[in-house]
């Protein structure tokens, strides 16, 4: 991923490169006008947008609706970008991000970035799934920058996914390229598959868990979830 932000008097402007493919690619600029507003500009693949656009407009109507009215006009291309926007993580290497920041340090005590957002898609219902990860590692003579977590975290979830498999593709991912003493990670998200259709169950929220190396000894583990339960600030 490629991360440019300019800052003047009369522009602001951030560029995001998911890779160096042209094949998606997603630009945002961010125009000042003497104080009367802004410009956005999103540039996305033309071809693969309006060929999503065009299926959306046929479920428009397959389900009763009328694509032509004018609210749904421009209804399957905002959902064309949106989907693409849902599934970037495709275009990302996890592995790359956490290489890209890597240091040798010695130290061998417990790095814990929790309270981690996450936004994903059930690859069952394609409906939205959303909570926060908490992921812990204890370096093993290297450490990664903080936000690369994150970004891993992010890299997974923008994708159609199952709430178990994130789990452990996160862990594996920090495992496989840091290659630490362990790896801890905790997932707690609500599912719109299970809120707004099937068993409408809108306060249930699924937990799952996953560990290696030291995080399998009861308590380094337990550690680990007081850090996550407690409110050190």
């Amino acid at each position: 991923m490629i991360s440019e932000v300019n800052l003047s008097e009369q522009k602001m402007s951030f560029l995001c490169l998911t890779n160096s493919s042209n094949s998606h690619k997603m630009e945002f600029n961010l125009y000042e006008n003497n104080g009367n507003g802004y410009q956005k500009i999103e540039r996305y693949d033309d071809e693969k947008t309006e060929e999503l656009a065009r299926h959306y407009r046929r479920i428009l109507d397959l389900i009763g609706e009328d694509s032509g009215r004018e609210g749904l006009l421009k209804t399957p291309l905002r959902v064309a970008k949106a989907m693409q926007f849902f599934t970037q993580g495709y275009k990302l290497d996890p592995v790359e991000m956490l290489k890209s920041a890597t240091f040798h340090e010695d130290y061998r005590q417990m790095v814990l970035v929790k309270n981690i957002e996450l936004y994903s898609m059930c690859e069952h219902h394609i409906l939205p799934f959303f909570g926060k990860a908490h992921v812990a590692y204890i370096p093993n003579g290297q450490v990664t920058g903080l936000s690369k977590i994150a970004r891993v975290v992010d890299a997974y979830a923008r994708r159609l996914q199952v709430q178990e498999r994130l789990t452990t593709q996160i862990r594996d991912c920090i495992q496989d390229t840091l290659q630490p003493l362990g790896v801890a990670v905790v997932i707690e998200a609500q599912h719109m598959c299970m809120q707004m259709r099937g068993i409408q169950k809108q306060n249930s929220v699924t937990t799952t868990s996953d560990f290696t190396g030291a995080f399998l000894r009861t308590a380094t583990r337990e550690e680990f979830i007081h850090l996550i339960t407690a409110r050190l600030h």
